[in-house]
C-alpha cells in the first residue's frame, strides 16, 4: 500500500461547497510551468491563466492583443505543473464577443489542446448566449464583471465601475444572468465593496474580489504583482507580498560583479 497521500483536486464542486460552508476561496494567476508549481505547491485554490499574460508576459499596454493561440500554450505550461489547483484560462478578446460558434469553438480548443478545467469570459447579459452554449458542451465558465480590462477603450479608463446607480443595477442584473446561464462563478473586478457584497449574499455561486473589498466569496490577484516582479504598478487594492524586482535584480548585479572578477566560477564549480 502507498504511504503516500492522495492529492485532492479542487473541482468547480469544491468551490461551491466552500462558498456554501462560507470558506474563503484563494486564487492567483500564474502563465508558466515554474510559477505555476510553487504556486500549486503551496495549496492555491484556483490558478486563472489570465489574458493579463499580455501585459506582465509580453509586455503589451493592454489584455487585447494576446491570441488564441498564445493563451493555450500559456494555459498548457501552467497545467502541466498543476496537480491540485483548478485551472481556469481567460477566453481572450475577439475569441468569443458577438458570435456564441466561435466562442464554443475557442472554449473546445482550450480545453482540448492545454487541458485546463474551465474557461472564464468577460461581460453580462451580452454574451450570455456564448456561455450557455459552451456549458451546454459541458465546459465550465466563470463569468468577470465590473471593470472588464478588454473593454478598456469602451471606458477608457481603469477607474472603479459601477458606482453609479445605473451602472449598479446593470451590474446586479448581469449577475443574475450569468448565473441563469450557468456560470460556476463571478470574478467582480473594481467595484464599490458594498455592491459587491450585496450581489455575493443574492447570488448562489460564488463571486472572486479584486478591488471589490471582503465580502467576496475568494479573492484574485495578478501574481507578478502580488510577488512584486512588476515594478511601480501599485493599486490601491494590492497587497505586495515581496519584492522580487529588488531581490533579482540584485542577484544578477552579484553574478555580473563575480563574473567580472573572474570569482565565478571557482574551483568547486567547474569539472
Amino acid at each position: 500500500m502507498s504511504i503516500h497521500k492522495e492529492i485532492k483536486r479542487i473541482t468547480t464542486h469544491t468551490l461551491q461547497e466552500m462558498k456554501d460552508r462560507g470558506e474563503k476561496i484563494a486564487m492567483l494567476t500564474s502563465y508558466d510551468f515554474s510559477m505555476a508549481t510553487i504556486v500549486d505547491d503551496a495549496g492555491i485554490d484556483v490558478i486563472l491563466v489570465g489574458d493579463s499574460a499580455s501585459n506582465v508576459m509580453a509586455g503589451h499596454e493592454t489584455t487585447l492583443p494576446i491570441t488564441l493561440d498564445q493563451m493555450i500554450y500559456h494555459a498548457a505550461s501552467v497545467v502541466r505543473a498543476v496537480k491540485r489547483a483548478l485551472v481556469v484560462v481567460d477566453l481572450p478578446f475577439g475569441s468569443y464577443q458577438g458570435n456564441s460558434k466561435e466562442a464554443l469553438n475557442s472554449a473546445i480548443r482550450i480545453m482540448k489542446e492545454s487541458g485546463a478545467h474551465a474557461v472564464k469570459l468577460e461581460g453580462g447579459a451580452e454574451v450570455r448566449e456564448s456561455i450557455e452554449r459552451i456549458v451546454t458542451a459541458g465546459i465550465p465558465v466563470m463569468g468577470h464583471l465590473g471593470l472588464t480590462p478588454q473593454s478598456i477603450y469602451k471606458f477608457g479608463t481603469y477607474t472603479v465601475r459601477a458606482k453609479e446607480e445605473a451602472e449598479a443595477e446593470k451590474l446586479k442584473s448581469d449577475c443574475i444572468a450569468l448565473q441563469e446561464a450557468g456560470c460556476f462563478s463571478i470574478v467582480l473586478e473594481k467595484i464599490p465593496a458594498k455592491l459587491a457584497a450585496e450581489v455575493s449574499k443574492t447570488l448562489q455561486v460564488p463571486t472572486i474580489g479584486i478591488g471589490a473589498g471582503s465580502a467576496c466569496d475568494g479573492q484574485v490577484l495578478v501574481i507578478n504583482d502580488m510577488i512584486g516582479l512588476t515594478k511601480g504598478f501599485r493599486p490601491r487594492f494590492l497587497r505586495q507580498y515581496l519584492d522580487l524586482y529588488t531581490e533579482i535584480n540584485g542577484a544578477v548585479q552579484s553574478y555580473i560583479r563575480d563574473v567580472k572578477a573572474v570569482d565565478f566560477p571557482n574551483e568547486k564549480e567547474q569539472y
